[in-house]
């Protein structure tokens, strides 16, 4: 990656920080939790920073976690910031296609970073689900950060109380088209490491089970098959078509008419699972699709019902014409 001078140098500099704000960190001396206690649940909110945090389907040692790590990276904290990343960790932006793969790098580019981020700015979780096996992170940069306001969804996996990978997803509309257009890698030089081979697989069955289900039903383009492992009160979220559906009917409805142009409809498959058996995400990949990677996440009830999905990907790469055409689906007929 090439920096220019003047202007556009501070331009990528805070764009940097936007994509660091992705990585979440772990006091040191926490230690791991197995992810055969997926039921242990924390309260349905905490506090923040100040702000509400959804963590219905979040353990309360994941919540401390998190909480502790954007509290240190918001003040700026470079040290206790990157002491919550393993030695050899991955991060990825999948936005952008920026990588780095060593705590050293991320220790290196906070330091450059850091120093650069007014006081006001911030980065916040505003929904956890998961453990401190794995975990999917819903989370909020704000706009100092780079001057617009970003919302990805991150996910992440720790060993040994240590962050091994974070790889966070957003909507590059969120930064304007001319400036995702001028940030992104070009496809062709996309990083295709995203850390997931060699990791311990800490998301259990029951989890792994309904991911297989509902991605095999939406490769096929099955509507049916979809919406029937979904609660009849479920919530549908496409954040790349700043679309929301309520309820298995009306999801159904959708589905059969927008789920062919979905990335993460036919063709896409799995790229690596995250969570616990009360909900966690999976990220995808699509290479027939024009925005080829994504992540859903997944809220489950206790009987495995999804109650939630919200998806997101990069929808810079489509034209405002698809994009209107897929949200046009929402309307019933």
């Amino acid at each position: 990656m090439t920096e220019s001078t003047g202007g556009v140098t501070h331009h990528r500099r805070t764009l940097l920080t936007t994509a660091l704000g992705a990585a979440v960190g772990l006091s040191t001396g926490v230690a791991a939790a197995a992810a055969t206690a997926p039921r242990q649940r924390a309260t349905e909110h905490t506090q923040i920073l100040g702000r509400d945090v959804d963590v219905t389907r979040a353990t309360p040692d994941v919540v401390r976690i998190l909480k502790s790590y954007f509290e240190a990276k918001t003040a700026a904290d470079l040290d206790a910031t990157v002491a919550h990343f393993s030695r050899k960790v991955t991060y990825v932006d999948a936005t952008l296609g920026w990588a780095w793969y060593s705590r050293k790098e991320l220790y290196d580019l906070f330091a450059q970073l850091m120093p650069t981020w007014p006081k006001t700015a911030a980065s916040y979780p505003t929904r956890i689900v998961g453990n401190t096996g794995s975990a999917v992170v819903v989370f909020t940069d704000t706009p100092e950060l780079f001057g617009h306001e970003i919302r990805p969804v991150g996910a992440v996996d720790f060993e040994g109380g240590k962050i091994v990978r974070w790889v966070d997803y957003w909507d590059g509309r969120a930064f304007t088209m001319a400036g995702i257009a001028e940030q992104r890698t070009p496809a062709g030089q996309f990083p295709a490491d995203f850390g997931e081979k060699g990791l311990a697989r800490t998301a259990p069955r029951s989890i792994r089970s309904t991911v297989r289900a509902l991605s095999d039903a939406l490769d096929s383009g099955d509507a049916h098959s979809a919406v029937s492992l979904f609660h009849p009160d479920a919530l549908f979220e496409d954040l790349g078509l700043h679309t929301t559906v309520e309820g298995r009917h009306s999801i159904e409805s959708f589905l059969n008419s927008a789920l062919r142009s979905l990335p993460y409809g036919p063709g896409a498959r799995v790229r690596h699972v995250s969570g616990t058996g009360q909900g966690g995400g999976y990220e995808w990949v699509n290479p027939s699709a024009l925005a080829p990677r994504g992540i859903t996440a997944l809220e489950l009830d206790d009987t495995g019902l999804v109650t939630r999905m919200t998806s997101v990907w990069d929808s810079s790469l489509w034209s405002d014409g698809a994009i209107t055409r897929a949200q046009s689906a929402t309307i019933l007929q």
